[in-house]
């Protein structure tokens, strides 16, 4: 027995990173193998550069650091706008920094110019997903302020879709984005290098398109770690889905009613459950709960049905009674992971993380 843990398969990883590398190259587009997912684990990064992603994108530059730190030597992309506490670290670190922000920009210039260097950004344009970008009506205004700004220069431009309403990538949204590119090269006579079309979510779009415009670069991460796309969550062909694997320890199995009983109000999460009447079962408690991870986003194994959870425990309906110490094997999706990977209290597996 070796508790509550992740166990990870870091050749499968790569395995998906060099298939997804191998299938957009055709069609003119790099990859940027996104690290958030695994606190910017050395060992992944390593693979993803082996497996010939052109650069490394994180949300956190303390995960950028930390791969700098262990000799990872791959161009890097914060790929979330600077926190203003952090300014300097973003500087230091040399990476490209994604920006929305006037007042950040202006903010990142005066760090770099303090520190005698010049930083790169990457501007992102709002397409629809109203997460994170500058209005398209705007993107010239905010060129012209970096253009403004000796210690700035721009890096690239890029958009980000579905994360927060699921907007899709479309031929529509995508030519958009390269017409505001040419516009700007026109406009303020530079060369955009990276137009960064998106994440995950844009797969379909870019392998299938007749004309991608502008668009040579995309930002990958839930492909590469988990296999499939994040629209609806549809494994992609010839590509692992198994590589990550949450396994939990059972702490008690029982015979027990489906109804309960007695005067009812809120759990401890403020919901109000309704539950069915099915008679007894076997309910069988494993020693992981929502502090460790998304339990509405793990894959149960056959003759294992998730029930409810609380902090601590995972209450899940079995055929058959499970002995404490027993062990039970969950897929992740990737809210899941995100959480698993946070959690202080989920031991990562080491015994198979085969790449260095």
């Amino acid at each position: 027995m070796n508790g509550l843990r992740i166990e990870v398969d870091i050749d499968k990883v790569a395995d998906n990173a060099r298939a997804l590398v191998a299938q957009a190259a055709p069609q003119g587009i790099s990859i940027t193998g996104v690290t958030k997912a695994m606190l910017g684990s050395p060992a992944l990064a390593h693979a993803l550069t082996a497996a010939g992603v052109v650069a490394l994108g994180d949300s956190r530059i303390e995960n950028i650091e930390r791969m700098q730190g262990a000799g990872v030597d791959a161009p890097m992309l914060l790929t979330r706008s600077p926190m203003p506490s952090q300014l300097e670290r973003v500087v230091c670190s040399g990476a490209t920094s994604v920006n929305t922000d006037v007042d950040v920009l202006s903010m990142l210039n005066a760090s770099a110019t303090s520190l005698g260097r010049t930083h790169d950004v990457m501007i992102m344009v709002e397409l629809g997903d109203l997460r994170e970008g500058v209005m398209p009506e705007l993107l010239h205004d905010t060129v012209r302020h970096i253009a403004g700004l000796s210690g700035l220069r721009i890096g690239g431009i890029g958009a980000n879709l579905a994360c927060r309403n699921g907007i899709a990538p479309t031929d529509e949204n995508m030519a958009t984005l390269s017409k505001l590119v040419d516009s700007v090269e026109e406009t303020f006579g530079v060369r955009v290098d990276v137009v960064s079309g998106g994440n995950s979510a844009n797969l379909d779009w870019a392998l299938k398109s007749d004309d991608l415009g502008r668009i040579n670069n995309l930002r990958l991460g839930e492909a590469v770690l988990l296999g499939c796309e994040p629209l609806q969550r549809r494994p992609l062909s010839g590509l692992h889905t198994d590589a990550f694997v949450l396994v939990a320890e059972v702490i008690e199995s029982a015979r027990k009613p489906t109804k309960p009983w007695g005067q009812s109000g809120q759990n401890s999460f403020g919901e109000t459950p309704g539950t069915e009447d099915r008679g007894t079962i076997w309910q069988t408690i494993l020693a992981v709960g929502r502090q460790d991870t998304d339990i509405d986003d793990l894959g149960s194994p056959d003759g294992v049905e998730i029930l409810a959870g609380s902090s601590d425990h995972l209450i899940v309906e079995t055929r058959d009674r499970f002995h404490p110490g027993e062990e039970v094997r969950f897929q992740l999706g990737y809210s899941a992971l995100l959480r698993t990977m946070t959690s202080p209290f989920v031991r990562r597996s080491h015994s198979v993380l085969h790449s260095t």
